[in-house]
Protein backbone atom coordinates (compact mmCIF):
# COMPACT_ATOMS: atom_id res chain seq x y z
CA UNK A 1 0.00 0.00 0.00
CA UNK A 2 2.74 2.46 0.94
CA UNK A 3 4.69 1.85 -2.25
CA UNK A 4 1.56 2.29 -4.36
CA UNK A 5 0.60 5.60 -2.78
CA UNK A 6 4.12 7.01 -3.02
CA UNK A 7 4.42 5.88 -6.63
CA UNK A 8 1.04 7.40 -7.44
CA UNK A 9 2.03 10.68 -5.80
CA UNK A 10 5.15 10.87 -7.94
CA UNK A 11 3.09 10.20 -11.05
CA UNK A 12 0.58 12.93 -10.16
CA UNK A 13 3.36 15.44 -9.51
CA UNK A 14 4.89 14.48 -12.84
CA UNK A 15 1.56 15.09 -14.53
CA UNK A 16 1.31 18.51 -12.88
CA UNK A 17 4.86 19.45 -13.89
CA UNK A 18 4.35 18.28 -17.47
CA UNK A 19 1.05 20.16 -17.76
CA UNK A 20 2.68 23.31 -16.42
CA UNK A 21 5.54 23.07 -18.90
CA UNK A 22 3.13 22.64 -21.79
CA UNK A 23 1.23 25.72 -20.62
CA UNK A 24 4.34 27.80 -20.00
CA UNK A 25 3.68 27.89 -16.27
CA UNK A 26 5.84 27.26 -13.23
CA UNK A 27 4.81 24.12 -11.34
CA UNK A 28 5.08 26.08 -8.08
CA UNK A 29 1.90 27.93 -9.14
CA UNK A 30 -0.19 24.76 -8.73
CA UNK A 31 -0.93 23.20 -5.36
CA UNK A 32 -1.91 19.57 -4.93
CA UNK A 33 -4.86 19.05 -2.61
CA UNK A 34 -5.46 15.45 -1.54
CA UNK A 35 -9.15 14.60 -1.91
CA UNK A 36 -9.50 12.19 0.99
CA UNK A 37 -13.17 11.23 1.09
CA UNK A 38 -13.44 7.65 2.43
CA UNK A 39 -9.63 7.39 2.64
CA UNK A 40 -8.59 6.09 6.08
CA UNK A 41 -6.11 8.03 8.19
CA UNK A 42 -3.33 5.46 7.79
CA UNK A 43 -3.31 5.95 4.02
CA UNK A 44 -3.46 9.72 4.37
CA UNK A 45 -0.47 9.60 6.73
CA UNK A 46 1.60 7.86 4.04
CA UNK A 47 1.01 10.80 1.72
CA UNK A 48 1.75 13.29 4.50
CA UNK A 49 4.99 11.50 5.35
CA UNK A 50 5.88 11.82 1.66
CA UNK A 51 5.60 15.60 1.95
CA UNK A 52 1.95 16.45 1.24
CA UNK A 53 0.37 19.08 3.48
CA UNK A 54 -2.99 20.03 1.94
CA UNK A 55 -6.10 17.87 2.46
CA UNK A 56 -9.72 18.27 1.40
CA UNK A 57 -12.69 16.51 2.98
CA UNK A 58 -16.30 16.35 1.79
CA UNK A 59 -18.00 15.27 5.02
CA UNK A 60 -17.99 16.66 8.54
CA UNK A 61 -18.11 13.15 9.98
CA UNK A 62 -14.86 12.23 8.28
CA UNK A 63 -13.16 15.39 9.52
CA UNK A 64 -14.18 14.43 13.04
CA UNK A 65 -13.37 10.74 12.79
CA UNK A 66 -9.87 11.29 11.38
CA UNK A 67 -8.99 14.26 13.59
CA UNK A 68 -7.36 12.32 16.41
CA UNK A 69 -4.91 10.77 13.95
CA UNK A 70 -4.18 13.93 11.96
CA UNK A 71 -4.54 16.95 14.25
CA UNK A 72 -0.92 16.98 15.43
CA UNK A 73 0.49 16.80 11.90
CA UNK A 74 1.72 19.75 9.86
CA UNK A 75 -1.22 19.90 7.48
CA UNK A 76 -3.91 22.27 6.27
CA UNK A 77 -7.45 20.97 5.89
CA UNK A 78 -10.09 22.40 3.56
CA UNK A 79 -13.76 21.55 3.31
CA UNK A 80 -14.63 20.84 -0.33
CA UNK A 81 -18.11 19.32 -0.09
CA UNK A 82 -21.59 20.80 0.10
CA UNK A 83 -21.91 22.41 3.53
CA UNK A 84 -25.20 22.37 5.40
CA UNK A 85 -25.73 25.29 7.77
CA UNK A 86 -26.41 22.98 10.73
CA UNK A 87 -22.91 21.50 10.34
CA UNK A 88 -21.03 24.84 10.34
CA UNK A 89 -20.02 24.85 14.00
CA UNK A 90 -18.60 21.33 13.77
CA UNK A 91 -16.80 21.82 10.45
CA UNK A 92 -15.11 24.99 11.68
CA UNK A 93 -13.38 22.97 14.40
CA UNK A 94 -11.21 21.31 11.78
CA UNK A 95 -10.69 23.48 8.70
CA UNK A 96 -8.95 26.69 7.69
CA UNK A 97 -10.81 27.09 4.40
CA UNK A 98 -14.21 26.29 2.92
CA UNK A 99 -14.14 25.90 -0.85
CA UNK A 100 -17.87 25.46 -1.36
CA UNK A 101 -19.42 28.82 -0.46
CA UNK A 102 -22.38 29.12 -2.83
CA UNK A 103 -25.28 30.88 -1.11
CA UNK A 104 -25.94 33.90 1.07
CA UNK A 105 -27.54 32.10 4.01
CA UNK A 106 -24.41 29.97 4.32
CA UNK A 107 -22.23 33.11 4.34
CA UNK A 108 -24.47 34.66 7.00
CA UNK A 109 -24.37 31.63 9.28
CA UNK A 110 -20.62 31.24 8.84
CA UNK A 111 -20.15 34.87 9.80
CA UNK A 112 -22.28 34.49 12.93
CA UNK A 113 -20.27 31.52 14.15
CA UNK A 114 -16.92 33.07 13.23
CA UNK A 115 -17.80 36.22 15.14
CA UNK A 116 -18.53 34.09 18.18
CA UNK A 117 -15.12 32.48 17.81
CA UNK A 118 -13.42 35.80 17.04
CA UNK A 119 -11.73 34.44 13.93
CA UNK A 120 -11.64 34.80 10.16
CA UNK A 121 -11.94 32.11 7.51
CA UNK A 122 -10.64 31.72 3.98
CA UNK A 123 -13.35 30.86 1.47
CA UNK A 124 -13.60 29.91 -2.20
CA UNK A 125 -16.80 30.63 -4.09
CA UNK A 126 -18.14 27.53 -5.79
CA UNK A 127 -19.42 28.10 -9.32
CA UNK A 128 -21.44 25.68 -11.44
CA UNK A 129 -19.58 26.22 -14.71
CA UNK A 130 -20.95 23.06 -16.34
CA UNK A 131 -24.59 24.14 -15.81
CA UNK A 132 -25.48 20.64 -14.59
CA UNK A 133 -28.49 20.38 -12.26
CA UNK A 134 -26.73 17.63 -10.30
CA UNK A 135 -24.01 20.03 -9.14
CA UNK A 136 -23.96 22.72 -6.50
CA UNK A 137 -22.50 26.16 -7.07
CA UNK A 138 -23.54 29.61 -8.18
CA UNK A 139 -24.61 30.27 -11.74
CA UNK A 140 -21.70 32.08 -13.43
CA UNK A 141 -23.64 35.29 -14.05
CA UNK A 142 -24.34 35.69 -10.30
CA UNK A 143 -20.76 35.54 -9.05
CA UNK A 144 -19.89 39.24 -9.10
CA UNK A 145 -23.12 40.31 -7.39
CA UNK A 146 -22.60 37.52 -4.85
CA UNK A 147 -19.13 38.86 -4.05
CA UNK A 148 -20.58 42.32 -3.45
CA UNK A 149 -23.13 40.79 -1.07
CA UNK A 150 -20.73 38.74 1.02
CA UNK A 151 -18.14 41.49 1.31
CA UNK A 152 -20.16 42.81 4.25
CA UNK A 153 -19.20 39.70 6.21
CA UNK A 154 -15.79 40.78 7.44
CA UNK A 155 -14.93 37.35 8.83
CA UNK A 156 -14.94 35.80 5.34
CA UNK A 157 -11.80 36.24 3.27
CA UNK A 158 -12.39 35.47 -0.41
CA UNK A 159 -9.34 33.62 -1.68
CA UNK A 160 -10.56 32.06 -4.91
CA UNK A 161 -13.12 30.29 -7.04
CA UNK A 162 -13.86 26.57 -7.20
CA UNK A 163 -15.62 24.40 -9.74
CA UNK A 164 -16.20 20.78 -10.69
CA UNK A 165 -15.84 20.76 -14.45
CA UNK A 166 -17.92 18.80 -16.89
CA UNK A 167 -16.61 15.25 -17.11
CA UNK A 168 -16.69 13.52 -20.47
CA UNK A 169 -14.49 11.25 -22.56
CA UNK A 170 -14.30 14.07 -25.09
CA UNK A 171 -11.78 16.66 -23.90
CA UNK A 172 -13.25 19.28 -26.20
CA UNK A 173 -16.48 19.04 -24.22
CA UNK A 174 -14.68 19.24 -20.87
CA UNK A 175 -12.49 22.28 -21.42
CA UNK A 176 -15.12 25.07 -21.72
CA UNK A 177 -16.36 24.61 -18.15
CA UNK A 178 -12.80 25.00 -16.89
CA UNK A 179 -12.06 27.96 -19.12
CA UNK A 180 -15.23 29.64 -17.87
CA UNK A 181 -13.95 29.77 -14.29
CA UNK A 182 -10.83 31.62 -15.45
CA UNK A 183 -12.97 34.01 -17.46
CA UNK A 184 -15.13 34.70 -14.41
CA UNK A 185 -12.01 35.50 -12.41
CA UNK A 186 -10.92 37.90 -15.14
CA UNK A 187 -14.32 39.58 -15.00
CA UNK A 188 -13.94 39.99 -11.24
CA UNK A 189 -10.52 41.58 -11.71
CA UNK A 190 -11.91 43.91 -14.38
CA UNK A 191 -14.71 44.94 -12.01
CA UNK A 192 -12.03 46.23 -9.59
CA UNK A 193 -13.99 45.30 -6.47
CA UNK A 194 -12.57 46.90 -3.34
CA UNK A 195 -10.87 44.39 -1.07
CA UNK A 196 -10.61 41.63 -3.65
CA UNK A 197 -7.01 40.71 -4.36
CA UNK A 198 -5.47 37.79 -6.17
CA UNK A 199 -7.87 34.88 -6.56
CA UNK A 200 -6.87 31.23 -6.88
CA UNK A 201 -8.70 28.78 -9.10
CA UNK A 202 -9.45 25.40 -7.52
CA UNK A 203 -10.31 23.08 -10.39
CA UNK A 204 -9.08 19.87 -11.90
CA UNK A 205 -9.33 16.30 -10.64
CA UNK A 206 -7.82 12.98 -11.64
CA UNK A 207 -9.55 12.95 -15.02
CA UNK A 208 -9.04 16.55 -16.08
CA UNK A 209 -6.08 18.02 -14.19
CA UNK A 210 -4.08 18.74 -17.37
CA UNK A 211 -6.98 20.63 -18.92
CA UNK A 212 -7.51 22.57 -15.70
CA UNK A 213 -3.87 23.59 -15.47
CA UNK A 214 -3.94 24.72 -19.09
CA UNK A 215 -6.85 26.97 -18.14
CA UNK A 216 -5.09 28.47 -15.12
CA UNK A 217 -5.85 26.22 -12.17
CA UNK A 218 -3.83 26.95 -9.03
CA UNK A 219 -5.09 23.95 -7.07
CA UNK A 220 -5.98 20.48 -8.30
CA UNK A 221 -8.03 18.17 -6.07
CA UNK A 222 -6.80 14.62 -6.56
CA UNK A 223 -7.95 11.45 -4.84
CA UNK A 224 -8.47 8.48 -7.14
CA UNK A 225 -5.12 8.80 -8.94
CA UNK A 226 -3.36 8.68 -5.58
CA UNK A 227 -5.42 6.40 -3.36
CA UNK A 228 -7.28 4.37 -5.99
CA UNK A 229 -11.03 3.86 -6.22
CA UNK A 230 -12.72 3.88 -2.83
CA UNK A 231 -15.30 1.23 -1.98
CA UNK A 232 -18.54 2.17 -0.19
CA UNK A 233 -20.35 -1.09 0.36
CA UNK A 234 -21.51 -2.18 -3.09
CA UNK A 235 -20.55 1.15 -4.65
CA UNK A 236 -17.25 2.64 -5.72
CA UNK A 237 -16.69 6.29 -4.85
CA UNK A 238 -15.34 8.34 -7.70
CA UNK A 239 -14.15 11.82 -6.75
CA UNK A 240 -15.38 13.11 -10.10
CA UNK A 241 -19.03 12.62 -9.17
CA UNK A 242 -20.58 15.78 -7.76
CA UNK A 243 -22.64 15.44 -4.61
Amino acid sequence: MKEMIISNLKEVHNRIETACKLSGRDASEVQLLLATKTVPADKIKIAIDAGETLLGENKMQELRDKDSDLKELNIERHFIGHLQTNKIKDVLKYVSCIQSLDRLNLAEELDKQLQKENRNLDVFIQVNTSFEESKFGLPPHEVISFIHEIKKYKTLKIKGLMTIGLLDVDKEKMQPSLRLLREIRDEIYNAKIDGIGELKLSMGMSQDLELAIAEGSNMVRIGTSIFGNRFLGKEIWNENIAE
